[in-house]
């Protein structure tokens, strides 16, 4: 140890002594640790959602509200707008799911209470027993609503859609913005520990099989 130590030294008075720069680790402050927390926060809820509705909430969501702005009320219900859209897809998601072909290509369907409707119309054979798999259930609503919290969660993440509308924000309100998204972070992602999903629809990841 004393031997690295030595040499770690060493190479770091050689390189003031060249003039060139480097790395050394320094301390956070408590609102880079915070902006950290926030960015781990939303990337870890960002998993739980369809890829698509996510991906287009983070396109979108600057430009309905003019990073964060929002200079007249057309921004505020064109992002009232983009937040509904974007969560009904969430819960709309949620019942969709996929299957392979005898080709092994990948087949989107809406899960109903007879089976899987292929959403493509392609025809695909689907025995008895597996078309049980993919019928209507209540774990579906379920998920479909959990779904819906989480986005809000991550919604309220977003700092464009926050200052769009509370520009102006209390301690208390700060307090309750920046705490009520992680509770239901935590909350939701045990309830979907707890209650897993077998889907694999659109926007998220396909089976191997």
């Amino acid at each position: 140890m004393e031997n690295k130590d030595a040499e770690t030294e060493t190479t770091i008075d050689r390189l003031v002594e060249l003039g060139m720069p480097f790395l050394t680790k320094e301390e956070k402050s408590i609102g880079q640790k915070a902006i950290r927390k926030t960015f781990k926060g939303t990337a870890h809820l960002a998993n739980l959602l369809p890829t698509g509705s996510v991906l287009a909430f983070r396109i979108l969501s600057p430009v309905s509200t003019h990073k964060g702005n929002c200079y007249s009320l057309v921004s505020k219900y064109m992002t009232l707008g983009l937040l509904g859209f974007c969560s009904l897809s969430c819960f709309l998601l949620c019942f969709t799911d996929s299957i392979r072909d005898s080709r092994g290509k990948v087949r989107y369907g809406m899960a109903t209470k007879t089976g899987l409707w292929i959403i493509d119309g392609s025809k695909v054979e689907i025995s008895s027993e597996d078309s049980k798999k993919y019928k209507l259930k209540f774990i579906d609503f379920f998920h479909g609503f959990t779904s819906m919290l989480v986005f809000a969660a991550m919604a309220l993440f977003d700092q464009n859609v926050v200052n769009c509308f509370y520009p102006t924000r209390t301690i208390n309100a700060l307090d309750f913005l920046n705490t009520i998204p992680v509770i239901i972070g935590v909350v939701c992602s045990l309830l979907f520990l707890v209650f897993p999903t077998t889907r694999h629809g659109i926007g998220f990841p396909l089976s191997k099989t």
